[in-house]
């Protein structure tokens, strides 16, 4: 591969960005990629090489599930020799659940997986693809002089930021700026100039890319709200083959004291289920330690989540009960930061 000639792989697997009005109908209909460059002749600008692979047909990112996770894992590792870069295109309502989980199924990643959408159609008159996808593309084949990645991590880019895909969580519905990473700073700002963050990137790995197909999905998230009964609780715990729970708690990883609440939790962990603790809030991390409640939950067998994003919480524990790990392994492991996703307590 020539260094003065970049090469970036397109992998398109649904959502809104691929989608042009006909002008016939109104109605909005998929494009095919292979005309990529008619749709967006900016791309000619670039003296890069793009390929492209196209999901046929196109997922609705509502249907995003582990196995198309796998199927994109498998595309960028078949690839990955090919191209100095990744930009897969992808629905935004679940874009940050596959940015989180690719991040621990691409291990010892070296090179740039961009993630990117938009919310408005890239064959609309404002659309917001055409920015995300060239931008995208760009920090996809963005590389230091001495020919390495400046961003070998696996990324979310939307809305003039460029985000660690398993920091990431989806905020708006509406707005172009549609996510959010709280608990880490951005990796990029984009204006007149794409301005790299790059003590926040991770470094590039040195040992050979281990891509990882498997999943157990037999996870449920759990949100605490004032009043919650002690059958909901019950019921959950209970629920057939269940193996790990998220638990949603409030504030700094707090809980309700009573007996029920922790003789449940605590029952559940005996029997063999691993809980989890995040913070509701959108900001801040879980302190366990900090105040009765959440010692409470520490001797009931809970283990703390730290800053995860739901999104990162529930798919790194897919990702390890799919491995067939120990247990004593995937406690130590949801204690680990594997690949960038927690900010561990000092």
């Amino acid at each position: 591969m020539q260094p003065d000639c970049p090469s970036v792989l397109l992998i398109y697997t649904g959502g809104t960005i691929g989608m042009i009005e006909n002008p016939e109908t109104g109605a909005l209909e998929t494009f095919n990629f292979d005309q990529l460059l008619r749709h967006v002749p900016e791309l000619k600008r670039f003296n890069y090489r793009i390929a492209s692979y196209q999901f046929n047909p196109p997922i609705d990112s509502s249907d995003m599930e582990p196995s198309l996770w796998a199927k994109i894992v498998r595309i960028i590792s078949d690839n990955y020799n090919q191209f100095d870069g990744f930009v897969i295109l992808h629905g935004t309502d679940t874009m940050a659940y596959t940015a989180s989980a690719l991040s621990f199924m691409l291990e010892n990643l070296a090179k740039p997986v961009i993630l990117t959408g938009s919310q408005l159609p890239i064959g609309t008159l404002r659309t917001d693809g055409k920015e995300n996808l060239i931008t995208a593309i760009e920090i996809a084949a963005a590389k230091h002089p001495d020919g390495t990645p400046i961003v070998p991590e696996v990324c979310i880019f939307f809305e003039n930021e460029l985000m660690r895909g398993n920091r990431t969580t989806k905020i708006n519905a509406e707005n172009f700026n549609a996510f959010r990473s709280f608990n880490y700073p951005p990796l990029a700002k984009v204006g007149i100039h794409i301005r790299y963050n790059e003590h926040f990137i991770r470094k590039p790995a040195s040992y050979p890319l281990k891509p990882h197909y498997l999943f157990d999905t037999n996870v449920v998230m759990l949100t605490l709200f004032p009043g919650i009964q002690e059958s909901i609780i019950n019921s959950v715990l209970h629920v057939p083959n269940l193996k790990a729970v998220v638990l949603k708690t409030f504030g700094s990883g707090n809980a309700p004291q009573k007996k029920w609440f922790i003789k449940q939790l605590k029952d559940a962990a005996e029997r063999g289920i691993i809980i989890v603790n995040i913070t509701q809030c959108q900001s801040g991390a879980v302190e366990m330690k900090r105040y009765e409640t959440g010692l409470q939950l520490l001797q009931a067998g809970v283990i703390s989540g730290y800053d995860s994003t739901p999104e990162c919480a529930v798919t790194k524990l897919m990702f390890l009960l799919g491995h067939g790990f120990s247990l004593n392994e995937i406690r130590r492991n949801m204690d680990s930061d594997l690949s960038g996703e927690i900010t561990k307590e000092d």
